[in-house]
This record gives structure tokens, sequence and C-alpha cells, in this order.
């Protein structure tokens, strides 16, 4: 086994390295004083080992590395530099950035006093692992975010995954009917470069170091916090996805710091290219480097990591950031051997498995590639529905697609809707709140002059930029918000929501907020919309009690059974024909369900006004609807509300 093992007869490291000339395990005391230093003199497969006796669980430790210094061929081995052993399972401290990190080998210093040290784990205990269970409702969350102001939250668990296992947190996951919370990274993260003159710190952790060790700012108590929710949350009925980085990690480019795999074995950890007798770091990540995960020894890593937040973490599932990066070869193949090794493992082959389907490097964007035993990030359906809603000419037939499932995407190799996850805002962009009342981003706060993140957000601002004491417009804002979470929720697909957007939160407009670990990100619990959490509980109570909404196949309006499982309409009452799904400005549709004898007729209305809206023969009365106005019903039929959703039921 790679990493330490402790066994009767003392502790056994082994580490990775095809390049190394030496390397060497170094012992600390509770003092961070190092006290012995034992050279790895077990080589065999590249794999250099040795065996430590008297030593045990709660000895701290780190490696370090010797051989070649020459960064303009990937080579940066350099004794004094103490390195993070890639498969350590527990940290005693938090990364922090230092200029000493990246010294030159001819001016370096010995960074041990810098470096967090690796803890040696006792006896593991795996877990049996359950069966996975489809989701019906995926909630993303940052750890840190979620629980620093919560009220339920004492004090000293505020900030950490222990906050988590408050009752009040769990009740209001149970109250919306989440079954699945993705925990935004928790593996041992560093700032980025550029952060710590700014004053600012990595808020979200996708700047890994580690991929075993829970960060100690999460979990100050151990990484067995981790696994006290997990089995408390299974327990709950509530499955725990991690977010997880596999596509670069914190050491950056050739300028950033040595930490583990740079120091370790640069040219075999990352993808590199000749350019002009020099081998670059490749940069697919947009980060400084990029996972080499066409190497054995990374793919070991990886599927090591993951069976280990499985098996000994309890975690249910990941969703996979930056995923095309994992079927790199160095271009994308979907059937690439790392994505083929997850596919295949009897462990995570059990498990959840979301892949964020792009990255930044060229022919990154993938979506619909990765076949059926993944399920996918669907921007499409966030971008369509985001641009029918603001106004958007042309968008009906889009809208339409997207409510049906993203069957243009998705209808393939057995795949159904609900491998499509469909969310409208998420970590990376605005909140919900935040895309209906600002027009531009306002990243000022980040100290880039406001040059980072998505300059396309397909937001409007309800006529005033940013808050505002008008209550008309906080009224249209609020209705709008409705609008988009019904929508959300009567869409073939699973459905994922950003945390704070059932309680209406705000970022102040940042769509990019990955550096402010402060009330920017922090949900602000004192200023919930109690109004607005109850809708989206009721909203989904509703989705969950009709198969017309959730049963998972394709809309086509093909005939089964006898039954049409489609109709589309116009507002006087036809279906749809081909010029109405061509017309510049159509802005109201009718979605008219029949499955497994359950009938719902949604109409989908983004106007300003009231629109009456002819119905289907029979007696019909309103299930549900996103703006309080009353339906009313007169002639066959019904007056929608402006910027609405309604959904309709057969009456008595």
């Amino acid at each position: 086994m790679l990493g330490a093992t402790a066994l009767a007869q003392g502790v056994n490291f082994a580490v990775y390295s095809e390049t190394a000339s030496a390397l060497w395990v170094s012992i600390y005391d509770e003092l961070d004083r190092e006290t012995d230093r034992f050279e790895m003199d077990v080589h065999a497969d590249n794999v250099h080992a040795v065996l430590v006796a008297g030593l045990g669980p709660g000895t701290r430790y780190g490696f370090r590395a010797d051989g070649e210094y020459n960064p303009a061929q990937g080579y940066f081995f350099d004794p004094s530099k103490l390195l993070v052993d890639p498969y350590a399972r527990r940290l005693d401290r938090v990364f922090v950035r230092s200029p000493r990190l990246r010294l030159p080998r001819e001016d370096a210093v010995d960074t041990a006093p810098l470096i967090p040290k690796a803890i040696v784990v006792g006896e593991r205990n795996p877990l049996a692992i359950p069966r996975r269970k489809a989701p019906q409702l995926f909630y993303e969350l940052n750890v840190r975010g979620f629980t620093m102001k919560h009220p339920g939250v004492q004090g000293p668990l505020r900030g950490t995954v222990a906050g988590l296992t408050t009752k009040r947190v769990i009740d209001h996951f149970k109250y919306l009917g989440v079954d699945a919370v993705e925990l935004m990274p928790t593996a041992a993260w560093i700032d980025d470069g550029h952060l710590p003159a700014l004053g600012l710190t990595n808020a979200w952790g996708y700047n890994p170091v580690s991929y075993f060790a829970v960060d100690p700012r999460l979990a100050p108590r151990g990484p067995q916090e981790l696994r006290v929710m997990t089995d408390l949350y299974r327990k709950n009925g509530i499955s725990v996805i991690l977010d997880v980085v596999y596509n670069h990690t914190g050491e950056g480019d050739a300028n950033g710091p040595i930490l583990s795999l740079k120091g370790l074995d640069g040219r075999t950890y990352y993808r590199h290219v000749e350019v002009d007798g020099e081998q670059h770091l490749v940069n697919d990540a947009g980060t400084g480097n990029t996972l080499r995960c066409d190497h054995p020894a990374v793919q070991r890593l990886v599927i090591e990591s993951l069976r280990y937040w499985v098996e000994e973490m309890g975690v249910s599932g990941f969703r996979f950031d930056l995923a095309t990066i994992l079927g790199r070869e160095p271009g994308f193949n979907a059937r690439a051997q790392m994505l083929e090794k997850i596919k295949a493992d009897p462990i995570l082959s059990k498990s959840i498995l979301v892949a964020e389907p792009w990255d930044p490097g060229p022919s990154g964007y993938q979506l619909g590639q990765f076949g059926p035993q993944f399920r996918e990030w669907n921007d499409t359906y966030r971008d369509e529905v985001r641009s029918f809603w603001r106004g958007d000419d042309g968008r009906i037939g889009a809208l339409a697609a997207k409510v049906a499932g993203s069957s243009e995407i998705f209808d393939f190799d057995g795949r159904k809707p609900s491998h499509g996850i469909n969310f409208l805002a998420v970590h990376d962009g605005f909140t919900l709140r935040d895309l209906v009342s600002y027009h531009d981003k306002h990243n000022e706060a980040n100290g880039e002059e406001n040059r980072d993140g998505h300059n396309h957000n397909s937001s409007w601002n309800c006529g005033v930029e940013g808050e505002t004491d008008d209550e008309t417009v906080n009224a249209a804002r609020k209705r709008d918000v409705r609008a988009l979470l019904a929508t959300l929720l009567v869409s073939r697909g699973s459905p994922l929501i950003q945390q704070g957007d059932e309680m209406y939160r705000t970022q102040r407009g940042n769509n990019n907020a990955y550096a402010q670990d402060n009330d920017i990100t922090w949900v602000d619990w004192e200023n919930v919309d109690g109004e607005l959490v109850d809708f989206v509980s009721a909203l989904h109570a509703f989705r969950k009690k009709h198969p017309a909404l959730t049963d998972d196949h394709f809309l086509n309006g093909q005939e089964r059974h006898g039954v049409r499982d489609v109709a589309w309409l116009h507002p006087d009452g036809r279906e749809m024909n081909g010029t109405d799904w061509t017309e510049h400005g159509a802005s109201v549709l009718g979605m008219h369900l029949t499955i497994k004898k359950d009938v719902v007729l949604v109409w989908f209305n983004r106007r300003t006004e009231p629109v009456v809206a002819r119905l289907p023969e029979g007696e019909w009365t309103a299930g549900f609807q996103s703006d309080p106005a009353e339906v009313t019903f007169a002639g066959g039929s019904a007056t929608l509300p402006p910027r609405s959703v309604v959904v309709l039921v057969p009456g008595d």
C-alpha cells in the first residue's frame, strides 16, 4: 500500500516516483521538530518504501526527495523541500502560502516549518457499502458558508463538517425534501497565489493539495467528523456527495510552490508538452497545471482516493470538477482508461457519479459524452431557461426542449432525463436572487477590477441595478425567482438547488465569490425569506406526488398505450405548430402531461400582464402556482398571473 500503513512492527511508508534518485521520510514531534530521517531503501516498480520500527498511529511525518533540479525539464527535486504524502489521511494544519515554498534549489531553505505534517492513522473502519439511490433533489453547499452564521450551530462548530450534523440543519434539508447534499471540495487546499496580497483567502476549496485528507478547517478534530456526518445523514435518508478536483493541484505552474507531487515527480504526475526543447506544464485546468490522468500512477491515486471516501468516509458519490480532464489522453476520449476504471470499479460503479463535463482546454466541452454510468451538469438547461424568462426572443422551443429532458443531449446509449442535472444557479455564478437583481456582475471585492467571473449571465435586474427599497421592483424579483424555481421542479431531469437560493440569498452581485470567506458567501440565516422556503418545500412535495412530473422518460408527444405523454399548447388552446414554435416573441406555453393516469397541465407565462389560456376539455383546478395571485376560470379558459408558472390538475 502507498502512504503510511500502521503495522504491528511499526509504520511502513511508501511513495511512487519514477525519477527521484533518493527519498526519505522525516519524522516530527508535537513541537514540530524533526527527530529522525529514514531513507526509503526498498525500491520496486518505482515504489520507494521503508518500514520504521517503533512508530505507530499519531506519528507526524513528511517526505523529502532528491534528484535532478531542472524546472525547464519538469524536475523540481530539492531535499530541503518537505513534501506532503499524496496518500496522507490526515494533516495537522492548513496550508499557508509563502515565497519560501518556491525558492530555487540554490537559494532554498528547509520548508518544514511551513508545511503541514501528515499524521499516521490507526485501524480503519470500512463501511458496508449501501447500494446507491437515485436522488430526487440535489443541494449544493459550501461547508463553511452554510454553517458560519447558522443560529443552531454552536460557535466552535461553525464552519465545520460537524456543524452540518446539527438537528436544525438536517431538519431544513428534510423539510425541502433534499435527498442528496453535494459538499463543495473538502480535501485539503491552499490559497491561490495572488490572494494573500489582497487580504483574501480561497473560500471554495477548488485548489487541492491532498486527495485523501479533509481540510483541517472543515474537520479540526480529524477525518472521523466526516464519517460521523455521513452516517447520520444516511440514517436520515440523505446521501452525501463530495465535489472532487482530480484535474489539477494547488502547486500551480512552474513558479508555484513545491508541496507534494511536483517535488516527488512532476513529470509523472502532471501533463507536460515540449516547446523548443523545454517541458512546459499543460494548463487545461486553467490553474497552471493539469493532472496526468492517463498515467497508471495517477489513475491509482484517483481510484484509491475515491474508494477511501466511499469505503471509510461513507460518502455516496462524487461530483467531478472539470471532469473532461479525467478523459484526456491528451485529447478527450469518452472511453479513456481513467473513466473506464471508475465505471468498472466494484465500489465506485455503485456510487452516484456526476460529471462537470467541460474544462478550459482545447475541445474541453463534452456535455453528454460520459456514458450511462454518469450524470452530468447540464449548463444548457441553465442558459435556455434563463434566456426564456429574461425575455429573449425565439426561446419558446428551447424552453420546451429543456423541460422535456434535453433529449437532444442525453437520449442515447440507454440514458434517461435523470442523467442530466438541471440547475439555474450554482457556486460559479450569480445566486438566484442576484440573477434577477443585477444586469452586470459586481466582483470588485475580488481585487481584480471586476475582470474575473462570467460576463454572459443571461441576467436581468427588473429595472434597478442591485439592492433597492422599491417595493414594486422587489416584488417583481421575488415573483421571477418563484417562476424560475417552479420551472426547475416541473422539468424532466435531476434538479439541483444552490445553497440559500431557497432563502433568497444574495452575494451582492458577485458571480465569482471564490475568494470571499466572509459575509458575501456566508448564508445569512437571520434574514431568510421563510415564505420562499415554504414555497420550495411545497413545490417539491407537489412534484413528488405526480408521476407526470417525475416519470423518467423523455417527452416526445408520441402515443404509448393509447395515450400521448405530452401535448404542447398555444394559449388559444390548439397544439403548437411549426409557425408557433418559430414566432419571434412567443412568451406563453402549455405542457399537457398524461403519464400513468396522472394528468397535469403546466403553463409558462413570461409576459408582464395576465394571459387568458384556453384549456383542454374537462374541469380544471389550480394544483400549484408560482404567483400567489388567484388563477380564475371562466368559459373553458384560465387567467394566468403575470410572470408565472401555473400547474393545473383535473377538478372533481
